[in-house]
């Protein structure tokens, strides 16, 4: 197992110093769900939601979260992104209602776009969440994970 990065020789928390690292064409996926009620999906998907277009909000909250990652996580680094895409897409199986997000983060750069991916995933989710929790108790998050990257020297990493 190769060791964390982001702990220096005396156990202390530091930002990798990527400066020398040269520049590859980084992407990243991650995805995640939230269930939900099947009344709640409904309304989402047909535009009855109270507060409004669920997953247009959603969408844009996916992007402003990638955007702002290095914002939130204090040791990432404030990348320059070169696309952020998500879908939301709402289940069609009737025993398993809930919105499935995929966000795939691109940049041309010294580090990878994991932890955007991911957060894109997690601020949608959690808008989704916030726009419906008044009617629905019990909406959950689940399932967050990086899916593939390609990119830098660690290569490719695509989940099984």
């Amino acid at each position: 197992m190769s060791r964390l990065t982001h702990i220096d020789a005396a156990g202390a928390a530091r930002m990798v110093d990527v400066g020398e690292k040269p520049e590859t064409h980084r992407v990243a996926v991650a995805r995640g769900r939230v269930r939900m009620a099947a009344e709640t999906l409904r309304a989402i998907v047909e535009g009855r939601a109270s507060k409004g277009d669920v997953l247009g909000v959603a969408q844009v909250a996916a992007i402003m979260g990638a955007k702002r990652t290095s914002d939130l996580v204090p040791m990432c680094h404030p990348i320059g992104l070169t696309a952020v895409n998500v879908a939301l897409t709402p289940s069609t199986n009737p025993a398993d209602p809930a919105i499935e997000i995929e966000a795939r983060v691109e940049t041309r750069g010294r580090t990878g776009v994991e932890m955007e991916a991911l957060t894109a995933v997690s601020v949608a989710a959690l808008t989704i969440y916030d726009m419906c929790k008044a009617v629905d108790r019990e909406v959950r998050i689940s399932d967050i994970q990086l899916n593939s990257k390609i990119g830098g020297k660690s290569g490719t990493f695509a989940r099984s």
